[in-house]
């Protein structure tokens, strides 16, 4: 388990730390998943134990309803834009042989790598 910055790690599970002022608690909840995982504590030494709990309770439940517990972040997410950008996404990636998928993914890894990434066709990067 690792925390940087406010955020816990836990078996490939990750969790923000907020406090609550008005309650004077910490609460956490799982992070990139749709169920919803929640756990909190008054005391900062027990925070990473609750977070714990949490992970090992979520993963419990899954096996006992026999569902499949969420991995974080697939690969798929909505995102909303002005329609006028939408257009102008898809002309690029057009233009460029590219879907918009792609486009999508060369402009996220240069904002978040601050580089250009090459994106082969099984979606690892070189």
């Amino acid at each position: 388990m690792t925390m940087t910055n406010n955020i816990l790690e836990y078996k490939g599970y990750h969790a923000r730390i907020e406090y609550d002022k008005d309650d004077q608690v910490l609460r956490g909840r799982i992070e990139g998943i749709g169920d919803l995982v929640t756990f909190e504590s008054e005391d900062i030494k027990k925070i990473e134990t609750e977070f714990h709990e949490a992970v090992e309770d979520y993963l419990d439940f899954c096996e006992e309803v026999g569902k499949t517990p969420e991995k974080e972040y697939k690969g798929s997410f909505n995102i909303r834009i002005s329609p006028e950008l939408h257009k102008q996404l898809a002309m690029t990636a057009m233009k460029n042989g590219d879907t918009l998928n792609a486009s999508v993914e060369k402009a996220i890894k240069r904002y978040v790598f601050g580089k250009e990434t090459v994106v082969t066709h099984s979606g690892s990067s070189l």
